[in-house]
């Protein structure tokens, strides 16, 4: 089985680090596979290190004459049996097969995209139940779409420390992380925060809405127990840290920061997006509050506060959750059987 990827993604992004995971991943388990990338130092370098030596093409505009060539004589000179694309630009530029006995072309949507850059495709994998049934709305052939979780690798860095993040050790402590846009809704956890005295947050993040929120912080009275960290690379040592992580996300398709606190056997506050909503729905593995409803969001908070024990249990079903379905093990074999049948 030869595997071709191609990705043309942002700097930064959820589908952008799963693809970097998968694709080691890959390599880990002995699949045979080229990689292509938009050019990009800290992806290329992040693959290198995993023994994945990408390709990189420009993935460019409409006036990008060079990368739709380069990646044909690529599949000529490598003759994949599956070509998997990432995001629209990948996917337009990646052409179908022409021969019978040709690869396999199929694109991979954490998203509820418009499927323009998508029909040409073989098939269609959407991550999360929500995002299969959009494309099958949009009348793609509901036989060539194919549900594939991601996966999310438990903590492997010691916790981070309180201290260096001028934290009490005594406070309750909650995490949140993600891009500082409106999507997000870190702005409604900063009001959840406000009826929560004795509580303390860190954000991880950067992004556009970062001085408008520290500007919130302070109109809240707030920003004393608020630590901005920034961007960061060791989310499992944050995760580690923390007594409860929140998910506050007007937007969120799937979630897997969910997916990581579950791991790290941390509860999760979330609100009701797509994402979160359809891997706690029942609230045996997390709490579901309204989106957009600070008040909400701070009694699922209090309440699990209060309540150590429900909180335990909570985390003990996520991390049972994540077992199941959401290790790089199980997931890869998903991959690797669907390539098999389709190939």
């Amino acid at each position: 089985m030869r595997l071709l990827q191609a990705m043309a993604g942002a700097e930064v992004g959820g589908a952008e680090a799963f693809f970097v995971r998968l694709a080691i991943a890959f390599a880990n388990a002995g699949m045979d596979q080229r990689v292509v990338i938009r050019r990009d130092a800290v992806r290329a370098r992040a693959l290198r290190n995993g023994g994945v030596d990408p390709l990189e093409l420009p993935f460019g505009g409409r006036m990008d004459f060079r990368t739709r060539p380069a990646l044909q004589r690529e599949i000529d000179r490598y003759k994949p049996d599956i070509v998997l694309s990432w995001m629209s630009r990948a996917s337009w530029a990646t052409p179908k097969s022409e021969r019978p006995d040709g690869y396999k072309l199929i694109a991979r949507l954490g998203g509820y995209y418009d499927l323009k850059y998508y029909r040409h495709c073989d098939y269609l994998i959407g991550n999360t139940e929500d995002i299969v049934a959009h494309i099958a709305e949009q009348g793609f052939d509901r036989d060539r779409i194919v549900y594939l979780p991601n996966f999310v690798h438990p903590p492997k860095r010691r916790k981070a420390s309180r201290i260096g993040f001028d934290t009490p050790l005594d406070v309750p402590l909650l995490l949140a992380m993600g891009r500082l846009h409106e999507n997000k809704a870190f702005d409604v956890l900063l009001r959840a925060l406000a009826e929560l005295p004795e509580t303390w947050l860190w954000i991880a993040g950067e992004g556009p809405e970062a001085a408008g929120l520290s500007r919130l912080a302070g109109e809240l009275g707030v920003a004393d127990r608020v630590r901005f960290l920034g961007w960061r690379d060791d989310a499992d040592a944050l995760m580690q840290a923390c007594d409860i992580f929140v998910c506050p996300s007007r937007h969120e398709p799937l979630g897997n920061i969910v997916l990581e606190a579950w791991a790290a056997e941390k509860p999760v506050v979330a609100a009701a997006a797509a994402g979160p909503l359809s891997l706690i729905g029942d609230n045996a593995a997390g709490v579901i509050v309204p989106v957009d409803d600070p008040a909400a969001l701070a009694a699922g908070i209090r309440d699990l506060v209060a309540d150590p024990g429900n909180a335990a249990r909570l985390a003990v079903e996520g991390h049972r959750r994540f077992e199941a379905g959401y290790t790089e093990a199980a997931v890869v074999a998903q991959y690797q059987s669907f390539f098999e049948r389709v190939a």
